[in-house]
C-alpha cells in the first residue's frame, strides 16, 4: 500500500492506494483515527452498476471497522442522471435511516458518484464526513481527490455544488479489472494533463511503451504508478490552492471546451474523459496558434490520446457558436470575459488567462468546427 497526503491542516486526509485493499485492509483503514472519527453509521451511495460487485465488501469492512449500521442506496448510472432530482433520493435514503451527524457517507463509484456523495453529505444536516472508494480510473486520479462536489444543470456541467473534503480516499486497484475498457481509457486524459501542465516526467513516461498501454492492459505495476503519480500532483495543487483560487484553476486544462462538448450533446453521450481528451487538444492547438508553444508537443499530445483510443476533436456537427455560448457560462469567466487554460512554454508549463487575442480562439473553433 503507497499512501499520499493531501495537506489541509486539520482537514488533511489520507490516499491509500493498493491492490485489494478493500479485502485485505479495508476495515483497518477505515478504523483508522480520522477516517470514522467515532462515527457508528454510514451510508454507502453507489450505482447499479458497481453496488452488486462492490458493496458487499465496502459492508464487511466497515461491520469489521466498528461501524453498527450500514445501509446502502443505489443510483442509477450515467452522466445523465448526475441531477438534483437523483441527488435527493441520497438525502432520503439518510433520513429513512434516522441518520444524523454521527453518520458517515461512504462514495463507492465513479466521479458521477463521487461528486453526488460529497455534495448530499456537505448539505444533510449541514455537513456530514465522507469517504471517497473509487471504482473508475478518471475517480481514482482526479474526481475523489481535493473535495469538489456538484451536480450538472441542463445549461452547464457541475454549475450547482459545493467544495466538501472527504476524510480519507481508499483506491483499490483491483476495482479497475472490472471496468469497461472504454471507461478505463477515458481516464488517461486526465493524467496526460498533469504530464502538460506539471509533471513532465510523467508525461514522457506515459509516452513509453509501459505507460499508455501498460494502463490499457491494466498492467499492475503501471496502474499504480499512473494513481500515485497522479495523485500526488493532485495533492499538491489541493492543498495550495484548495478552492480554485489560483493554480488549482490549472487543473482544468482542456475542460472549458470540454464541458461545452457534454452539455451539448447531452450528459452520458460523451464520456467525460473523452470530452476533456477532444479539450485538451483544442486548448493545446489554441496554444500553439498564439505561438506559445511548438507545434511537436501538439503532436506529442494527440498521439497520445490516439494511442488511448480517445477523441482527439469535438463531435461532427458541433459549431463553433455552440462552443461560445456553452463557453460563456464556464465557471472560470470573470467580469463576462472568458479565462482558459492553456500551455506556454516548456512540457510542463501553463497559465489562466483571459489575455489571448480572441482571433485566434475564433481560429480555433472553426478550425475544429467550421464556421
Amino acid at each position: 500500500m503507497r499512501t499520499v497526503r493531501v495537506e489541509l491542516g486539520d482537514r488533511a486526509y489520507p490516499i491509500h492506494i493498493g491492490e485489494g485493499l478493500l479485502v485485505d485492509s479495508g476495515g483497518e483503514l477505515l478504523a483508522a483515527k480520522g477516517v470514522l472519527a467515532g462515527k457508528s453509521r454510514a451510508l454507502i451511495v453507489t450505482n447499479e452498476t458497481v453496488g452488486p460487485i462492490y458493496e458487499a465488501r465496502v459492508v464487511d469492512a466497515l461491520e469489521s471497522a466498528g461501524v453498527k449500521q450500514v445501509d446502502v442506496v443505489r443510483l442509477p448510472d450515467g452522466e445523465q442522471y448526475k441531477t438534483v432530482r437523483d441527488l435527493e433520493r441520497v438525502w432520503d435514503a439518510a433520513i429513512e435511516g434516522r441518520h444524523g451527524r454521527d453518520t458517515t457517507f461512504v462514495a463507492l463509484g465513479g466521479g458521477v458518484v463521487g461528486d453526488m456523495c460529497g455534495f448530499a453529505a456537505s448539505a444533510y444536516q449541514r455537513g456530514v464526513s465522507f469517504v471517497q472508494v473509487p471504482t473508475s480510473l478518471m475517480a481514482c486520479v482526479d474526481s475523489s481527490v481535493g473535495g469538489k462536489t456538484g451536480v450538472n444543470r441542463p445549461g452547464g456541467k457541475n454549475m450547482v455544488g459545493a467544495f466538501h473534503q472527504p476524510t480519507a480516499v481508499i483506491v483499490d486497484t483491483a476495482a479497475l479489472d472490472t471496468l469497461p475498457l472504454r471507461e478505463l481509457a477515458s481516464g488517461i486524459p486526465e493524467i496526460v494533463k498533469y504530464g502538460l501542465i506539471r509533471d513532465a516526467g510523467l508525461f514522457e513516461w506515459l509516452e513509453t511503451g509501459g505507460g499508455v498501454e501498460g494502463i490499457l492492459a491494466r498492467d499492475k505495476a503501471a496502474l499504480a504508478f499512473a494513481v500515485q503519480a497522479s495523485c500526488e500532483n493532485k495533492a499538491a495543487v489541493v492543498a495550495a490552492d484548495e478552492r480554485e483560487g489560483g493554480v488549482r484553476a490549472t487543473l482544468n486544462l482542456g475542460h472549458t471546451f470540454g464541458h461545452a462538448i457534454e452539455t451539448s450533446e447531452g450528459y452520458g453521450e460523451w464520456l467525460h474523459g473523452e470530452a476533456v481528451s477532444a479539450g485538451t487538444v483544442m486548448a493545446a492547438e489554441m496554444s500553439c496558434r498564439l505561438g506559445w508553444i511548438d507545434r511537436a508537443l501538439v503532436d506529442r499530445t494527440v498521439k497520445l490520446f490516439e494511442r488511448a483510443g480517445t477523441p482527439v476533436a469535438p463531435p461532427r456537427g458541433m459549431t463553433a457558436a455552440t462552443f461560445r455560448d456553452l463557453m460563456a457560462v464556464d465557471k472560470k469567466v470573470q467580469d463576462g470575459k472568458l479565462r482558459l487554460v492553456l500551455l506556454k512554454g516548456e512540457l510542463g508549463g501553463c497559465v489562466v488567462t483571459g489575455d489571448f487575442d480572441p482571433r485566434v480562439l475564433d481560429e480555433t473553433l472553426e478550425f475544429f468546427c467550421g464556421k
